[in-house]
């Protein structure tokens, strides 16, 4: 029966009809694709990307791309390298220098798409035909889609890249399915999205607040909180937790512990937000009052 249900899945085990239908989608829609350069960052969704297209072109046909600049964490890079060797598909470092285009400093609600502009033009102006790549594409997939605070699509749309994850209808949680058939080592890799998102919007992004924030975020890891943001109110970090992972974190055997890894990133005064983790902290109202 595993056998069968693995034929009926495509090779996947773990994963619904629905899900292997979509997975084929993703093979029809990169078909003709190759070379492929994928936007990569370490990702679960990035790395389903990549490992898929490795599946359907080859590994030899698909060139991972990843942006690196002071918002990429270093423990980020590393494992983004990691998960691409796990798949077998060569990395290509791109420097990025979004810190250097005013409306990115800026912080609007606007920045992840000056962000990715930079990101795919790099890759237009540096990496495309160097490789030859016929085409690029990036990890959006179908719920990213619907939310209302993601103004880097705008830019994947400009620079024409693919988003073969969303339109094959594969949402968050059937990226993760698949990713754990795949084995892929960032399978339940909590999202990490870019440091400059730590800072309130309007408030400038810069080299030293990124530095703060990556510093105080390796700090709490190392104390065993894998999934944590550092959020960047001037002397004042207010750190999001996971809800089960708050008691921990304020109780008697580790508050003074991360009191001192946080100040040791340069803030005065550490906070713990008891809503916990929240994707679009500092985007989603302003985006809702715009609507309003």
């Amino acid at each position: 029966m595993a056998d069968q249900t693995r034929e009926h899945t495509g090779g996947l085990a773990g994963v619904t009809d629905e899900d292997a239908r979509a997975v084929e989608q993703v093979a029809g829609l990169l078909r003709g694709a190759a070379p492929l350069g994928v936007a990569f960052s370490g990702g679960v969704d990035s790395s389903v990307l990549l490992a898929l297209a490795a599946r359907a072109l080859g590994p030899d046909s698909v060139l991972a791309v990843l942006g690196v600049s002071p918002s990429l964490a270093a423990d980020e890079r590393t494992a983004a390298h990691r998960v691409a060797g796990y798949i077998g598909v060569r990395v290509v470092e791109v420097t990025t220098h979004e810190g250097e285009r005013p409306a990115y400093i800026a912080n609007g609600p606007d920045r992840c798409f000056h962000c990715k502009d930079e990101l795919f033009t790099r890759i237009s102006d540096e990496v495309a035909a160097a490789h030859g790549l016929a085409a690029v594409a990036y990890g959006e997939n179908a719920d990213d889609v619907a939310r209302p605070d993601r103004p880097g699509s705008r830019a994947a749309a400009a620079h024409r890249v693919l988003k073969p994850l969303a339109d094959a209808g594969l949402d968050k949680a059937a990226v993760r399915r698949v990713a754990r058939a795949l084995g892929l080592p960032s399978a339940d890799k909590p999202a990490a999205p870019c440091l400059a998102s730590r800072i309130p919007h309007f408030t400038e992004v810069t080299p030293g607040r990124l530095s703060q924030i990556e510093r105080a975020e390796q700090a709490l890891r190392g104390l065993g909180f894998t999934d944590c943001r550092v959020r960047h109110h001037g002397d004042t970090a207010r750190i999001e937790l996971p809800v089960p992972e708050i008691a921990r974190a304020v109780g008697e055997e580790l508050r003074e512990r991360v009191l001192d890894a946080v100040r040791g990133a340069g803030f005065r005064t550490v906070t713990v937000d008891l809503a916990g983790i929240r994707s679009g902290a500092f985007t989603l109202p302003l985006v809702a009052r715009s609507e309003a």
